[in-house]
Formats: structure tokens, sequence, C-alpha cells
């Protein structure tokens, strides 16, 4: 394990460990409050992350901005957000079971360095990684778990909610009650 942000950093830029570092353009470590209590993690970049840098930043990545806005987050100021896999899957396919299970240690050595109170998977595929194999992200979004002291909630990847706006306001729900946990147990978020 890394002890600090720049030489972690450092040294998963210089990662080579799966065949997504031969297709990517930049690989996408994080971008945020590093102090933060809360860290968003999603699965992978998509084609505007993988150009740019940096995590959700395409049409999910405004729409989950604006979500975070709604409860006073922002990437700015009081969140952390970062992927599972740090380079982007081709055409913006799931990151394979092998590809997460490669890069799955930068997260967590990201998890250490940070420590987060409470940490949001964005998606299934987060989901099923960092929190419950098992989990079934439209039945289980919004719902909270704890393990080794850190608070997980799984919600619905923004991307999703742009395919089925439907869904927007159990989202909003998920974050009224995030926003609610936060409250609870974080001491410096807000």
């Amino acid at each position: 394990m890394f002890e600090n942000w720049e030489e972690l950093e450092s040294n998963c830029l210089k990662c080579t460990k799966c065949k997504l570092c031969e297709t990517r353009t930049n690989l996408v470590f994080g971008y945020g409050n590093k102090n933060s209590e809360i860290m968003f993690v999603g699965e992978g970049p998509g084609e505007r992350e993988d150009a740019m840098g940096m995590p959700f930043v395409g049409r999910s990545g405004k729409l989950l901005d604006a979500m975070l806005s709604e409860i006073n987050l922002s990437r700015e100021k009081n969140i952390y957000i970062c992927n599972i896999v740090k380079c982007r899957p081709p055409q913006n396919r799931d990151p394979l079971p092998e590809e997460q299970d490669l890069c799955i240690n930068w997260l967590r050595n990201q998890v250490y360095i940070m420590k987060p109170k409470i940490i949001v998977s964005v998606g299934r595929i987060s989901a099923m990684k960092i929190i419950d194999p098992n989990i079934k992200i439209t039945k289980d979004h919004g719902k909270f778990y704890v393990k080794k002291n850190t608070v997980f909630m799984p919600t619905i990847h923004p991307a999703s909610l742009l395919r089925n706006p439907s869904q927007k306001e159990l989202v909003r729900q998920d974050f009224l009650n995030l926003q609610q946990k936060i409250l609870e147990i974080c001491e410096r978020t807000y």
C-alpha cells in the first residue's frame, strides 16, 4: 500500500496490469476533495472521461453533478469521485471481471488513504464489486450497508437515468437519504 496520494497516483499512472492500458488515451485516477468523508465510485471511464482524464465528465457526469448539487455536494468541495477500473474499456463496454480484479487494488489504496465514512457505488457493476456480488441495483439502490466501519450505498448510474428518466425520482430519494446519513455520521461535510 502507498501511504500518500502523490505516490499512489504516480504509480497508478504507469499501470500496465491489463490490456486496457493499451487503448487508453488517459488513465482516469479520480477527482475531488481527497480529504472528503464521502467517496463516489463508478465502474470505469467512458469516452469523454478517457479524453479528458477525469471521471464523470460526459452527459451522465453533468446529471450526477446536478443531483449532487441538490443535496449541497460538489466534487470541487466535499466529495471525491473515482472508478473501479482506471482505463476506458473499448466501446464503453462493461469492465470484465478480470480487469476489475487487476485494478481493484488502486481503489482499495485510495480508500485506505482517504478513509471515507461513506462510499456511494454508482451503478450495478460498482455495487456488485464493492458491496455484494448478489446486489440487484434496481431493488437495492438507496439501501445502506456497513462493512469495516464504512457505510456503503448503491445508487442507479446516471447513464441509466438518461435512458430511463422515470427512475430519476427513485435516485433523487437515494440522494435525500444520503444527505440524511451524511448529517448523522459526517462531521465536516456540510
